[in-house]
């Protein structure tokens, strides 16, 4: 099948590979049967940055990021200046995921907002866009983005899920919303109604597999292939062809990551 689509947000590193041949390789072959042709694996911490970008040295179709997720813990925050360096490699093409996450967190959080404003002023030396985390912490999100200038790279809102007015605030930073497969839960119609107003040239999809299946393969092991299906509903909500969807996101994820290279 032609390649249409980009998983915009994956951590291939951690897929259970067993239902496909026992292979990251038979996970991506899934992948281009469902006309995925392009992957962003995306960093969480310190000791698997080394692990995405030596997947995307791999494979040209895989481009890397760097970045430490809000809630993992360190002994030793990275300084701006390791983060720039870490970025120095082409295949690198954005910084992240990063952001806040207060689901689980307690107590004085203003260390996670600290970690949050050093990604953001790595972005800016880069000039490579930013992927941003952000559950049960929007009005704190945008406030860093606003006052660190995060405008000055833009990014993206990784699996958006908050309502209308936090993604046109995202939007007005030059932020894209990627809509990942919770879009298609059945409780999901507060997040739907966002997925049919944000403008076309500003949306992405990913799967952020192995997490959130979407329907019908909720509750199971999500893999990159699986991003059709968000494609597909989106594409249903928005009364337009998949091929349609398919193309623009495609479009708008090579224009945000400048510096991934369109090959296959």
């Amino acid at each position: 099948m032609t390649a249409l689509l980009v998983d915009s947000h994956c951590h291939l590193d951690r897929l259970d590979c067993a239902p496909f041949g026992g292979s990251l390789e038979g996970v991506l072959a899934h992948a281009r049967e469902q006309g995925v042709g392009w992957f962003l694996c995306v960093s969480i911490d310190m000791d698997n940055a080394p692990v995405v970008r030596e997947l995307a040295e791999r494979h040209e179709n895989v481009f890397a990021t760097v970045g430490i997720h809000p809630n993992e813990p360190l002994a030793d925050e990275p300084d701006v200046a390791t983060l720039v360096a870490m970025t120095a490699h082409p295949c690198i093409v954005g910084i992240g995921e990063t952001g806040l996450d207060y689901f689980r967190s307690e107590g004085d959080l203003e260390w996670q907002r600290e970690r949050f404003r050093r990604h953001i002023a790595a972005a800016r030396q880069v000039g490579k866009p930013l992927i941003v985390h952000s559950r049960d912490a929007k009005e704190d999100t945008l406030k860093v983005l606003e006052e660190a200038g995060a405008a000055e790279v833009g990014g993206v809102m990784h699996c958006f899920v908050d309502d209308w007015t936090t993604a046109e605030r995202a939007m007005e930073l030059g932020f894209y919303i990627s809509f990942s497969g919770i879009v298609t839960f059945r409780t999901a119609d507060a997040l739907r109604e966002v997925a049919r107003r944000v403008p076309l040239d500003r949306l992405l999809v990913e799967t952020d597999s192995p997490y959130l299946a979407p329907v019908p393969h909720r509750g199971k092991g999500n893999v990159p292939g699986y991003v059709r299906h968000v494609a597909e509903h989106i594409a249903e909500l928005r009364g337009l062809p998949f091929e349609a969807l398919a193309e623009q996101t495609t479009e708008n994820f090579f224009r945000l990551f400048s510096a991934a290279t369109r090959v296959w």
